[in-house]
């Protein structure tokens, strides 16, 4: 499974969004810091969940990275760029 795939997957089941999105930016970050061949080192999410009302900014992104532990580690993850909203933001 695509690192991609895998955080929409996982995004899926844990926030049970409204909305999501999940772009591959890597070829924007080629020759810098975490770039490699292939790609799947960069992202940019924008996601909609119930979960997030209520919280801050800094809460909603807490959690993504949370969930998306593993792939920093693991998956060679370098960099994540976040919108996280509540529904009717």
């Amino acid at each position: 499974m695509s690192l991609r795939n895998w955080i929409a997957d996982t995004l899926e089941r844990e926030l049970r969004p409204t909305g999501l999105k999940v772009d591959d930016e890597s070829h924007l970050h080629a020759g810098h810091a975490g770039s490699r061949d292939g790609g799947e080192t960069h992202f940019r999410i924008d996601v909609v969940s119930e979960m997030f009302s209520g919280k801050s900014r800094l809460e909603r992104h807490r959690i993504v990275n949370g969930l998306l532990a593993d792939a920093f580690g693991r998956q060679g993850l370098h960099a994540l760029a976040i919108r996280a909203r509540a529904p009717g933001e």
